[in-house]
């Protein structure tokens, strides 16, 4: 498979505290990855520096072969990367395809805008589609539910055509049914895009994931299918501890993540 993304020997430091601790990650094309790990493990760092927010201490990030770092934010959104934020960031008192068409309107030549008529951009309307929320295109941002506002930041991110997309907890604060809606379309976006989303609702990795990345004390401590990560003593050991406190607990979906459980579960959610 072909590497989009290279992050090699990665080093990022907050006031003395090694957030990133020489760490190597790499995404293929056409890849849907979650990246796991206890709170301060440094995924969302690891987001940031790819997206440019962070200066990282030392390493390299290549996407399609060039280098990120040192470049600024928006010059990497035009080079294909995209993000989402823990809170959706869209503008209220707009509509829901205004806020759309805004976003297109981020490739477009300032000669081109000066020239477009009053009607959505090319591809506005299909990326409302495709979050099921062509529907609202008329009503304003301000009304939508918390899930509803995530998908639209998404559709924002989806009219751009990034290659790649970053999703920092896509599925925080949303209910049964909205989790369950967003992990089909992660899956269906997944199709034309890479996709590496941050997540912490276990049981929606359970029901959703393929492929993860485990992250602790800000390096990679394992990767590969999720059953293999899930028997992994070292992630037993970082979860367990964790889940003896009270936190999410990796290794109490161990048996979950057969097909058969997964089947289970995902009968037993939409009961709900």
């Amino acid at each position: 498979m072909t590497a989009l993304l290279e992050v090699e020997d990665l080093e990022v430091v907050f006031d003395g505290f090694r957030a990133i601790d020489h760490l190597s990650f790499q995404l293929n094309e056409g890849e849907l990855r979650f990246l796991i790990g206890p709170n301060g493990a440094g995924k969302t760092t690891l987001i940031d520096v790819i997206t440019g927010l962070t200066k990282p201490a030392g390493g390299s990030v290549r996407f399609e072969g060039s280098e990120l770092v040192g470049r600024r934010e928006h010059e990497i959104v035009r080079r294909g990367v995209g993000r989402t934020f823990q809170t959706a960031t869209v503008f209220e008192q707009l509509t829901v395809l205004e806020n759309v068409d805004l976003a297109a309107t981020f490739r477009m030549p300032y000669s081109s805008l000066l020239r477009r008529a009053r009607q959505p951009a090319e591809g506005v309307m299909h990326a409302l589609a495709t979050v099921e929320l062509d529907g609202l295109a008329e009503r304003p941002a301000a009304v939508l539910s918390h899930g509803q506002r995530q998908w639209l930041e998404l559709a924002m991110l989806l009219v751009q055509q990034p290659r790649l997309l970053l999703l920092d907890e896509p599925v925080a604060g949303m209910t049964k049914q909205e989790r369950s809606r967003t992990g089909a379309l992660l899956g269906q976006i997944a199709q034309e895009r890479t996709v590496l989303v941050v997540e912490h609702d276990m049981d929606f990795l359970r029901r959703f994931a393929s492929t993860v990345t485990v992250m602790h004390e800000g390096k990679v401590l394992c990767e590969g299918p999720l059953a293999e990560v899930q028997a992994n003593p070292m992630v037993q050991e970082v979860y367990l501890g964790r889940s003896e406190r009270g936190a999410p607990s990796l290794v109490g979906a161990v048996t979950a993540g057969t097909p058969q459980a997964r089947s289970e579960g995902t009968d037993a959610a939409d009961a709900t």
